[in-house]
């Protein structure tokens, strides 16, 4: 047995804990850069804590994921503001865009050296700007990741910039900032937190590390993310829904991912979809796809029994058989009304190249088992529809 674990250099966990960011922040730098989702307003909060602390601040957004022309925009403000802090506060988008931001301003040359597929794949070499990432959704947990997802339209793919030096020096949950958000977002973000789960927990570079990660997250998970979704204000749900994307953030950081997400950054860079709203109607058609697959063809297989405990955590029910880890799921996807992948322009006559590019993604090389192209083209075909 081989794994080695890397997180955050710093996690803070607390409802609330978003008052004390000021000092905190302040003993890295006096110029940040703040990076926001597509609405800065919600950032109001920050820079008055900022601005009582006396760091000096520039408000860069982002609207929607990140491409490549918005960190190289982000570099250039960060460069000529002379900022020795960048924060990100907003979901996933905008803390991948943090972290590109913070290391890359400090690493030169073209940015295209450092993107994987696209790009040369260099490592990055010199420490970032210090990086404070805040998330206010709960599904990415891209506050704890070693990587940043950017889009390339050009290319029409996303890809990663991945090392040591993208994580965040301090990540700090604070529950409070994911309350009454739309209930269509806690759904996606929810539903992309428990993939993060369940895809690191059956891949093939699990360890015990990860493993007890995914456990806990996925029980949080289980019992709390439809309350989240129907009572926006629980505390006690988006507390579960923060810790449950804050564990899966870590998993997938140190084991790999799957076919979900073999086929969502294809998806991501070919359409304009919503990365957890591709993640939630994935999931349970290659969790089925594989569990099929594996009673087939390894029927010995650890991740067969690993979703059989799946299966048991998420139901309640110590006697739970893998397959009801499925209709579990397809009653959660129910009740939150998730779409099909029809609804952002997908088509059939796209499966073959979507099929050609996800075979190629670093994340299938996590899957549990190799799916035959069969089973890849019915995984599409069975998320075309809406689950409800």
């Amino acid at each position: 047995m081989h794994f080695e674990f890397s997180t955050a250099s710093r996690v803070i966990f607390s409802p609330g804990a978003m008052a004390g960011i000021g000092k905190i922040a302040a003993k890295f730098g006096k110029t940040a850069l703040i990076v926001t989702g597509k609405n800065p307003d919600r950032a109001d909060g920050l820079l008055r804590i900022f601005q009582a602390q006396n760091i000096r601040t520039q408000v860069f957004s982002v609207d929607g994921e990140p491409s490549i022309a918005d960190i190289q925009m982000g570099i250039a403000r960060a460069r000529a503001a002379r900022c020795d802090l960048v924060v990100g506060f907003g979901g996933g988008s905008a803390l991948d865009s943090a972290k590109s931001i913070a290391a890359l301003t400090t690493n030169p040359g073209d940015i295209f050296n450092y993107l994987e597929v696209i790009g040369a794949g260099k490592p990055l070499t010199f420490p970032p700007l210090t990086c404070i990432a805040i998330p206010t959704t709960a599904g990415t947990g891209a506050e704890v990741t070693r990587n940043a997802v950017l889009a390339s339209s050009e290319h029409k793919v996303k890809v990663s910039i991945r090392g040591e030096y993208i994580l965040p020096r301090i990540a700090l949950v604070d529950p409070e900032l994911t309350n009454n958000l739309p209930a269509d977002v806690t759904a996606s973000s929810g539903m992309d937190a428990i993939t993060q789960l369940v895809e690191p927990f059956v891949s093939t570079m699990a360890n015990p590390l990860t493993d007890a990660l995914c456990r806990e997250g996925l029980h949080r998970a289980a019992r709390s993310l439809e309350i989240a979704y129907r009572q926006g204000d629980d505390p006690s749900a988006r507390v579960d829904m923060c810790v449950a994307s804050l564990l899966g953030g870590m998993a997938l950081a140190n084991a790999k991912l799957g076919a979900v997400h073999g086929f969502a950054g294809v998806l991501g860079g070919m359409y304009f979809a919503p990365h957890g709203a591709i993640c939630a109607r994935l999931l349970n058609e290659v969790m089925e796809a594989n569990i099929q697959a594996l009673s087939n063809r390894m029927p010995e297989s650890a991740a067969l029994i690993r979703y059989t405990e799946i299966a048991r955590i998420v139901t309640g029910n110590p006697e739970a058989v893998a397959s009801d880890v499925i209709s579990w799921m397809r009653k959660l996807g129910a009740a939150m009304r998730i779409p099909g992948l029809r609804e952002y322009g997908i088509q059939p006559e796209n499966f073959k190249e979507i099929i050609e590019k996800a075979k190629k993604a670093s994340s299938m090389k996590g899957n549990p088992i190799e799916l035959q192209e069969q089973e890849l083209y019915d995984i599409l075909n069975k998320s075309m529809m809406a689950i409800y």
